[in-house]
């Protein structure tokens, strides 16, 4: 049985499976990128919810594995070299998994680099876009009187849309046929802009069919569909 004591977040979260791989996760556009993987890899493992409204993520544990304070982190007892690794970054662990199951990553060097270029195009650009238009069109920034903070991250969501949109045009996934962690990375935040965040009219989202064609084949997956509510949502 693998011994995880000399990590202080098993302390809180306690490792009921301590031989599987452990995720601190919500269900949000970057925890469940995290759970999709895991669900679509088939690799076993243990999740605990990191709690927002109880500052779970604030707590000296939870610091111990992520300084960064942010869902999703992983521990996984079985790490290189037989190691235990604590990862945290969901661009990071995506790369971890796929490289640790021989899944979800083209298996030559240049279809490796055109996976991470679009990864980083979601965390660089999709992510931190589409989460500043949900605060100023959802949560406390919608009451701002002055909308051209929205209007910028409008115009930059719709312009990032564009680029999928383009480049979806005649491909399957974001690499082609084959479907991996771009895509993994990039549809839990157009499903959160157009479902949770109620943006899609504001955006535009009908003048991007190629985008809901690919958005629709994702949410369609049955280990999508078990990685969004993961850890469960209440109520």
């Amino acid at each position: 049985m693998s011994d995880l004591s000399a990590f202080p977040v098993t302390r809180k979260w306690p490792a009921a499976f301590p031989e599987r791989l452990q995720l601190y996760s919500l269900p949000t556009p970057n925890g469940v990128k995290v759970s999709i993987a895991l669900e679509e890899t088939g690799l076993p493992y243990e999740v605990h919810k990191v709690a927002f409204d109880r500052n779970d993520q604030l707590t000296p544990e939870f610091l111990s594995l992520n300084p960064n304070n942010k869902i999703p982190a992983i521990l996984d007892p079985n790490g290189p070299g037989g190691k235990p690794l604590a990862l945290f970054e969901s661009g990071a662990i995506l790369v971890y998994l796929a490289d640790k199951t021989g899944q979800l990553m083209p298996k030559d060097v240049a279809g490796r680099y055109q996976a991470l270029q679009w990864l980083m195009f979601q965390m660089g650009g999709i992510g931190p876009m589409f989460g500043q238009l949900g605060f100023f069109h959802k949560f406390a920034g919608k009451d701002y009187e002055d909308k051209r903070p929205r209007d910028r991250y409008v115009a930059e969501s719709k312009r990032l849309l564009g680029v999928l949109e383009q480049h979806l045009k005649g491909r399957q996934w974001m690499l082609g046929d084959e479907y991996g962690i771009a895509d993994i990375a990039i549809f839990p935040w157009v499903r959160n802009l157009v479902g949770f965040y109620g943006a899609r009219d504001l955006v535009g989202f009908d003048a991007f069919p190629q985008v809901q064609r690919v958005l629709d084949a994702f949410v369609a997956r049955p280990a999508v569909q078990r990685g969004l509510d993961i850890p469960k949502r209440e109520g």
